[in-house]
């Protein structure tokens, strides 16, 4: 399990086309948004990708200048399974 939160800053002109990239991205959570060009996001593994390949595929959304990784948190889940039996 890997959980991640990130600040995004985008050009304010491409923050509707940045957004809806991001809805079509599995794992993204958007929390925050300032219409001078920030989103503030949780980013969670899913079963179609790792949370680094979301990471760098943020770099890549057109518009998106500005990656910042915030907070990371990672756990086996099987270990945190365990520890619930």
């Amino acid at each position: 399990m890997n959980i991640s939160s990130i600040v995004l800053h985008v050009v304010p002109e491409r923050l509707n086309e940045v957004r809806s990239a991001l809805a079509a991205m599995p794992g993204i959570d958007i929390h925050a948004v300032v219409e001078a060009g920030k989103l503030v996001l949780t980013l969670e593994d899913s079963d179609t990708s790792s949370a680094s390949e979301t990471y760098v595929a943020l770099h890549r959304v057109p518009g998106v200048f500005s990656v910042a990784l915030v907070y990371q948190y990672s756990d086996d889940i099987n270990e945190v399974q365990e520890k619930k039996a």
